[in-house]
């Protein structure tokens, strides 16, 4: 007689756990650290190279310390336009940044944020942004507005134009207009001068920083002034360095600055040569740190404009 099969019993279902509610305090807890990734806040270095600039502004327009309300509102817009710019650039570059080795863990190609929760997050922080800037005055709120139009169509320009470090370099340094608009109600030509020596500035340390990716970018059809310079990498970043020095000696000529901006002028440009010293093999790790030592580059300059402000 033929033995019964045992019988079959139901498979229990697995015992992983729910997901917590959207906006609990689990849901944070664990949402959190990815967007602070996205934003960046592990590394300063974008903020740190957008403040220096913004600060020479406000102290040249004030002729010393501005207020410190103005002081306020700018150094918040820097951390908080900083933070959206990273976002809106990792929502424009995921077709890319999974091909390279130093981008593919960042949280939207690694499926941490979604793009919807990263536009919101994007928008959050820009709206927080223009709601600073209505505590100043209406020409600084005009700016600000092509300011959100250059931060926002920056992180696109990489498929479409060899220039997207110069582009940068003006979405950098468009705080000093509007810094200047803060403090004095006016943009004179002195504001425009130093907004140039910016994008000069902003565009070869931005240069340094496109030659660690050249070797993927170039695979992934990507675009950028490092690919362009090619072989003449090292002088077009030496041309754009001396012709950022110059027009900051006329920044300092003009607004009768004395002897500690323009000592500040001389450590910066020993600090730059130590750069191409460091970056000469063009290795991808040397020519980061040279991206990274503009930070200084940034603060002895600052540094002489504030001294200048309290000795004269």
């Amino acid at each position: 007689m033929p033995r019964s099969s045992p019988p079959i019993r139901p498979s229990r279902p697995s015992q992983s756990p729910l997901p917590a509610p959207r906006f609990s305090n689990a849901w944070w807890r664990e949402r959190l650290p990815h967007y602070a990734r996205l934003i960046r806040a592990d590394k300063p270095i974008g903020t740190l190279l957008l403040l220096w600039p913004t600060l020479w502004g406000l102290w040249i327009a004030a002729e010393g310390m501005p207020p410190v309300g103005i002081l306020l509102i700018f150094v918040a817009g820097v951390w908080l336009t900083r933070s959206a710019g990273c976002v809106i650039n990792d929502y424009a570059d995921r077709w890319l940044d999974g091909h390279v080795e130093r981008t593919k863990q960042r949280p939207l190609v690694a499926g941490q944020v979604s793009t919807r929760e990263a536009l919101a997050l994007f928008a959050t922080l820009m709206v927080i942004a223009f709601l600073l800037v209505l505590l100043t005055n209406r020409l600084t709120v005009l700016l600000s507005l092509v300011g959100i139009v250059l931060a926002t169509t920056y992180p696109f320009l990489k498929r479409y134009t060899w220039f997207p470090q110069v582009y940068l370099g003006i979405a950098f340094g468009w705080s000093i207009p509007m810094g200047f608009a803060a403090v004095t109600g006016d943009v004179p030509p002195m504001a425009w001068l130093l907004f140039v020596a910016n994008v000069l500035w902003s565009t070869a340390y931005d240069t340094w920083y496109a030659m660690v990716d050249r070797e993927d970018d170039i695979r992934m059809g990507s675009r950028s002034t490092a690919i362009l310079f090619g072989d003449i990498d090292l002088i077009a970043i030496g041309v754009l360095q001396c012709g950022f020095l110059l027009a900051l000696i006329m920044v300092g000529q003009r607004a009768a600055l004395g002897i500690a901006w323009f000592g500040g002028l001389g450590v910066a440009a020993m600090l730059i040569a130590w750069q191409f010293w460091t970056a000469r093999d063009r290795a991808r790790g040397h020519c980061f740190r040279a991206f990274l030592h503009n930070n200084w580059v940034g603060m002895v300059i600052f540094v002489g404009l504030a001294l200048e402000s309290m000795t004269s």
